[in-house]
């Protein structure tokens, strides 16, 4: 059975600097509620590189009551206002996010208009702008710059970010430590991605998804889904849904409607 659905947010739940589509995560919504009497739904959790705030709120609209995870492996429940970062994340490391941020702020931002460093986030150093074009040409300088002077960091880009975080918080990390709160195994989730960033946690979950919108890297870790964003989630969620009837079913049985990894 999938004991656990879990999303990425931006290029899954939403696309950045749109607004959201509310009858989408709706449905999704009442899904996640149903999973509070009926075994064969999974209940919903978020594995995000976006920063603690965003994905509270995410969290509230959705109502999760699971922990969910923000900047890739900081953990926060909702219900008991508990929040938890791993014990990478110590004096040295975060001593080097406030360099790289105040190098991505020096050297970086000036030279485009509408670039700003991801305000609230901890645990990494993100540059953020609404082209995929600047990000393109700023992520190959990070990845120059990281790999010099920040061994312990590394570099991942999606469409309008590029984010430099700490090695031991990818989002294997974090899925690991929401399955080890929630008593699930990797191998009993689900996870739905769309950049690189996602695919630490893509390889060791047992139902790997990713939307059509994804990146090529992405989906040669995924089953890939017809739909884009918000409407893929949908999709992803009620997939597992469907294996969980036919795991049901056919008790001690496998399902073909997905390559279990």
């Amino acid at each position: 059975m999938i004991k656990l659905f879990i999303t990425d947010l931006d290029g899954c739940i939403s696309t950045p600097f749109k607004s959201p589509d509310w009858e989408v995560l709706t449905e999704i919504r009442k899904l996640n509620n149903q999973h509070r009497t009926n075994e064969t739904v999974p209940p919903l959790s978020i594995c995000s590189g976006r920063p603690l705030s965003y994905v509270e709120a995410v969290g509230q609209w959705l109502d999760i009551s699971h922990p969910v995870g923000f900047e890739n492996a900081g953990i926060y429940t909702i219900p008991k206002n508990e929040l938890l970062l791993l014990p990478g994340f110590d004096e040295g490391a975060e001593k080097e996010v406030h360099e790289l941020k105040a190098w991505l702020r020096s050297e970086v931002v000036p030279h485009y208009s509408d670039a700003m460093i991801e305000f609230t986030k901890k645990m990494d150093a993100g540059f953020i702008h609404p082209s995929k074009d600047v990000i393109d040409e700023v992520y190959p300088r990070v990845v120059k710059y990281v790999g010099r002077h920040y061994p312990r960091f590394e570099v991942h880009k999606t469409e309008v970010s590029v984010n430099t975080i700490l090695k031991e918080n990818n989002k294997k990390q974090g899925i690991l430590k929401l399955c080890e709160l929630t008593g699930i195994s990797p191998k009993e989730t689900a996870y739905i991605g769309d950049s690189s960033g996602d695919i630490p946690g893509l390889e060791i979950v047992g139902y790997p998804f990713a939307p059509k919108n994804a990146v090529n890297e992405v989906k040669e870790h995924a089953q890939v889904l017809e739909k884009e964003v918000t409407n893929a989630v949908l999709e992803g969620y009620r997939r597992t849904i469907e294996i969980n009837r036919a795991l049901k079913r056919d008790e001690g049985g496998t399902a073909d409607l997905i390559q279990n990894k």
